[in-house]
This record gives C-alpha cells, structure tokens and sequence, in this order.
C-alpha cells in the first residue's frame, strides 16, 4: 500500500502552527505541535519542519499503522494521536469500526477498517473524537479552535477516500 503520511503530515502541520508558549496549554512550549512536555531534550524553539515529521513518523504514525490503514482512516488516526495520545486516536478509529476499542491497532482493526465503508467510519470517528474534545475543561479557551479542526480533518479524510465523488451524504452516526 503506497504511504498517505505526507499529505496526512501537510494537514496535522496545517492545524499545529509554528512556536508558541500558551500558559492555558499543558504541553507547555510547544512547536508544530511538538511540546517540550513531551520531549523534554529537544530543541523545540529550534524546531525544523524536518525533525517535527521524523518525530511525528516514529512516535504517532507508526504508532497508529498509519501505512496500514485505508486513506482517510489513516489521517483520523494520526491526527487524533497527535492532539490526544496514540491510544485515544486509535480507540476514535476502533469505535467507528465496531471493534474492540483497546488503543492498540491490530489486525481485527485492520480487517475492519478493510471491509467497512470508510467514509462513514471516517464521519464516526470524527464524531467520537469531538463528543471527547467537548469534555475536556480546555473547551471553553480552546473550543472553537478544535472544532475548526475536526470539520477540516473530517473534509480532508473524505477527500483522501472518495477522492473523485466528493463527501457522501452523511449518515447518522
């Protein structure tokens, strides 16, 4: 299966912005999405576009078999792990598909996602992710931001899998 992660990176980098150091964010300094928090020795100020996708690569999408999940899926996955943890992401994903949501992509998620209609999982998992985001005391500073986000990443997934027909007519999910 030919790799989306460019175009999956291009949308994440398109929503994490460059350096900022916002007292309302737990991650602390922070740069492309990539917190001083989470990685304690890098350079985040310093931060090349480069070093953001190599960590993001290793640490998210493989993480979330990003190579391995239909394109679209794919973005849901990795987009998720990056905002909300590796296993939040793939739980999003799991849910959608009606599997076993234990964090963990494996080959029952990789089936599922194999012989499901992927946009409707995509609408699904978008519509899991967002019910969470809404919990979560950040709302009220961060809100409108996320929200933004989940109606682009949602757009972008559906372009990536119905790339020539436009988005479907959205199910009830």
């Amino acid at each position: 299966m030919k790799s989306n992660f460019d175009r999956c990176m291009n949308e994440v980098f398109a929503h994490e912005g460059g350096y900022v150091n916002d007292p309302h964010d737990t991650g602390g300094e922070t740069n492309m999405g990539i917190s001083k928090r989470a990685y304690p020795h890098e350079d985040i100020k310093g931060m090349t576009r480069a070093r953001a996708a190599e960590i993001y690569r290793r640490d998210y999408w493989d993480a979330v078999r990003g190579d391995d999940l239909p394109f679209g899926l794919d973005l849901c996955a990795f987009d998720g792990a990056v905002n909300s943890g590796v296993s939040r992401g793939a739980k999003w994903v799991q849910q959608a598909l009606g599997v076993e949501a234990d964090g963990k992509i494996g080959p029952a998620t990789l089936a599922a996602a194999r012989s499901t209609y992927v946009p409707a999982a995509i609408q699904r998992a978008v519509a899991f992710r967002t019910s969470f985001l809404k919990q979560l005391p950040g709302w009220a500073h961060f809100g409108n931001g996320w929200a933004s986000r989940m109606k682009a990443v949602e757009a972008e997934a559906l372009s990536m899998a119905i790339p020539d027909h436009g988005p479907p007519v959205r199910p009830d999910v």
